[in-house]
């Protein structure tokens, strides 16, 4: 099921809109207080991921994240596949997970941690760095 999403600006309230609506009016969107939008297609987990990985990045409500990110059946035990779709190493670190450039058992360097592997992802995503490769579907 396709849904959208978008951030807003000013509340960082992460907001749901579905398609039908975005479909009646294309400007939806067009305004200023409209941070980012996001097409999600609901079966498609790396979607879910992105939306989550990225809206924390940006600032959304952590707690609105997470609630997506629990309805959507994302878990830190498959966050290690995404990110090694990207070239990313995603691991634990004591007790938190960080997240390295390059593949496993290879130099690598830290760029990202955080107390989940989705806090982790985003704090890598604030950098800038998200590779393309992690946008294909898993």
């Amino acid at each position: 099921m396709i849904h959208y999403y978008y951030l807003h600006r000013e509340t960082k309230d992460l907001i749901s809109k579905p398609e039908a609506a975005v479909v009646a009016d294309p400007a939806y969107f067009d305004s200023d207080f409209v941070q980012k939008v996001w097409k999600i297609d609901t079966t498609e987990r790396v979607d879910g991921w992105i939306l989550c990985v990225e809206a924390l990045a940006l600032g959304a409500k952590k707690e609105r994240v997470f609630e997506l990110k629990e309805k959507w059946g994302l878990t830190d035990e498959d966050a290690p596949e995404l990110a090694k779709r990207a070239k990313l190493t995603l691991e634990k670190d004591g007790d938190q997970w960080c997240v390295k450039e390059g593949i496993k058992g290879a130099e690598s360097t830290q760029v990202g941690f955080g107390a989940t592997a989705l806090e982790a992802l985003a704090d890598y995503a604030r950098q800038g760095k998200i590779p393309e490769e992690m946008y294909d579907r898993i």
